[in-house]
């Protein structure tokens, strides 16, 4: 048999040569910090369906912010939950509400950190839907005002960047309009742009105790059978000044993400929720994968598919296994 001149094992053989030829680099520069901030004190409350997140009050968010921050990640993600709900989510726009004070206090404590805060009412109704409810309908238009008051609350408090989560049409432009009038015009906006009704937000919603009371999000967040609407929405959000855009979720929307990428060419971040994040953990509690190298290759492949930001429960522990691996 005739051997081609080209030999792809070549430069397989040898781990340097390997890592000189990699295309896709994972670095702790990319990752976003997810973090449930709830009431109270002393509280580090692990969360039972995402074994390793928690629930930290405002004194211990500081510790577990100023570790990340000394791991290098560069930013985190606030979502709050409430000390009381209400129809209208208003302790989600107060504010002395949860996540004006945990910004405060974070950009005193750790003022190197990229604070964002995800923009959403779901955590703070009582019906646990992303906006304004009139019978089993959830309102749009009457839900942008509330999504601009907490943005604007969000960010008067010292948040870095605001990343509304609704999937109401208009918001971005709504949010955009609200904080250009307050003075905050160089305040980005990162967009979850095209975000799916996905079956992996279970452990997210017990996390954020945002699970609907009745019906479900299918009328607002993206059909998972779907991605030139995908496209769509993420053009709407990029008419109406966002900075950075999203897809959620990350692993089953690869390909959502490479197309937005190529079609766009903007910065784009991807979520890889929490669903992900529980399977990659059980399966490597249970012995099944190797669990370290599974959450690397993971956040490799949203990479490769043309993610610049990773939003990743796991971003303490990539960075430690960054910090001592040649991945």
């Amino acid at each position: 048999m005739r051997f081609p001149t080209y030999r792809p094992r070549r430069v397989r053989e040898q781990e340097n040569l390997r890592r000189m030829v990699r295309e896709t680099r994972l670095s702790v520069d990319h990752f976003i910090y997810p973090l449930f901030v709830v009431p109270g004190e002393g509280i580090r409350q692990e969360i039972r369906s995402m074994p390793g997140s928690f629930h930290l009050s405002v004194d211990r968010l500081l510790e577990e912010v100023k570790e990340a921050h000394d791991l290098g990640i560069p930013a985190v993600m606030l979502f709050g939950l409430p000390e009381e709900k209400d129809a209208l989510g208003s302790s989600g726009y107060a504010d002395d509400g949860i996540i004006p004070r945990a910004v405060a206090a974070l950009k005193k404590a750790v003022p190197g950190v990229t604070v964002i805060t995800d923009v959403c009412l779901c955590e703070y109704t009582s019906h646990g839907h992303c906006g304004v409810v009139e019978g089993d309908r959830v309102l749009n238009d009457p839900t942008l005002d509330l999504l601009a008051k907490a943005s604007l609350a969000y960010v008067r408090a010292g948040a870095d960047m605001v990343a509304p989560s609704d999937m109401m049409d208009g918001r971005v432009g709504a949010i955009r309009e609200a904080l250009d009038e307050a003075g905050y015009q160089e305040t980005p906006i990162m967009a979850y742009s095209a975000k799916y009704a996905s079956s992996f937000y279970g452990p997210f919603r017990e996390a954020a105790e945002s699970a609907p009371q009745f019906g479900d999000r299918r009328s607002y967040q993206l059909d998972p059978a779907n991605a030139l609407e995908a496209l769509r929405e993420v053009g709407l959000d990029v008419d109406e000044g966002a900075d950075i855009v999203m897809v959620k979720p990350a692993l089953p929307y690869l390909d959502v993400i490479a197309r937005v990428k190529q079609e766009f060419g903007l910065p784009l971040a991807a979520y890889s929720v929490s669903g992900e994040y529980a399977m990659i953990r059980a399966a490597g509690r249970l012995g099944w994968l190797d669990e370290e190298r599974v959450i690397l290759e993971a956040l490799t492949a949203i990479r490769r598919a043309g993610a610049d930001l990773v939003i990743t429960y796991f971003a303490k522990e990539a960075a430690r296994l960054l910090e001592r691996s040649r991945w």
